[in-house]
């Protein structure tokens, strides 16, 4: 009886084309050209006499058998990392200071870490969850091993984990008032977000005025929800009482802003570095 073994590295690249749709960007992904990933997506087709995609010259979809290949070949790599991460590296043991910032992917946050957790349990993190301004003096005086933080001057040293476009925000009922004084809640000066977002209105000539200024981002969507004003934040921070502002209000666009990982290259240690292969591999898997 003739037995079918389906490879690691083809079903790696079957999710690298199905999660970016295209061979092209796969092969970025993976270090492929794009006639490699060809090659071993034919191969896969050929491994299990079925047709995984549907091709046309301008678009790239899934079959109903891929799709539900899609499904397992993602459980079976992360059972496959998993298992790599427990017995080839053993020794990666020890604390793991993180900072993190408030408005941080916070629909998976906490699956991310019990993610890691449960990969690597000789390793003990401790969190810290605040805003830029506090974590990274944190972080230069000796108190964080890395930061997980917005990009500003203040970051040098950094790794980008994910770019999200600024996007304005109101609250689910709340329109905007008859006047032209476009009212606004943002964080206490200096604010990457608050510059970005008062700098596109005077660009704009649009007039604003602040009616309530937060320290967090917990703080700047309650204000948002209870209608206090608008604001601007990226879009992972958005929740479900929080909606982007309708294009007819014709507000300015805003920047794209990188959420980057703080740390020092040359103080590397196996806990850092399998922190930092995981974040990034897990947000690499974000659409927003």
């Amino acid at each position: 009886m003739h037995t079918t073994i389906l490879e690691i590295d083809l079903l790696q690249c079957f999710l690298a084309v199905a999660q970016n749709e295209g061979f092209t960007k796969a092969g970025d992904k993976i270090g492929l050209t794009q006639s490699g990933v060809s090659i071993k997506i034919k191969r896969l087709e050929e491994r299990l006499d079925t047709k995984l995609f549907e091709r046309t010259s301008k678009s790239l979809a899934l079959t109903p058998e891929g799709e539900l290949l899609k499904g397992y070949a993602q459980r079976i790599i992360n059972l496959h990392n998993e298992a790599l991460q427990r017995l080839v590296v053993p020794s990666a043991s020890g604390n793991l200071r993180v900072g993190i910032e408030d408005y941080f992917v916070p629909n998976m946050l906490s699956s991310l870490l019990n993610q890691f957790r449960q990969h690597h349990p000789n390793i003990h993190l401790e969190i810290t969850m605040g805003s830029g301004r506090d974590l990274i003096p944190m972080y230069h005086e000796g108190l964080l091993d890395l930061v997980v933080t917005g990009d500003s001057s203040l970051t040098p040293s950094k790794h980008t984990l994910l770019k999200a476009p600024l996007v304005w925000i109101f609250g689910q009922n709340y329109e905007l008032p008859d006047t032209q004084c476009i009212p606004l809640a943002v964080f206490s000066a200096p604010c990457c977000f608050r510059k970005q977002s008062t700098e596109a209105l005077d660009s704009a000539e649009r007039e604003w005025e602040v009616k309530f200024t937060g320290n967090s981002v917990v703080s700047i969507q309650a204000a948002v929800e209870a209608g206090l004003g608008i604001s601007a934040l990226p879009a992972w921070a958005l929740t479900p009482n929080i909606r982007k502002a309708p294009e007819s209000y014709g507000l300015p666009e805003l920047p794209m802003h990188k959420l980057i990982l703080l740390v020092d290259d040359e103080e590397m240690n196996p806990a850092k570095s399998l922190f930092i292969d995981f974040i990034k591999h897990e947000l690499s898997k974000l659409t927003l």
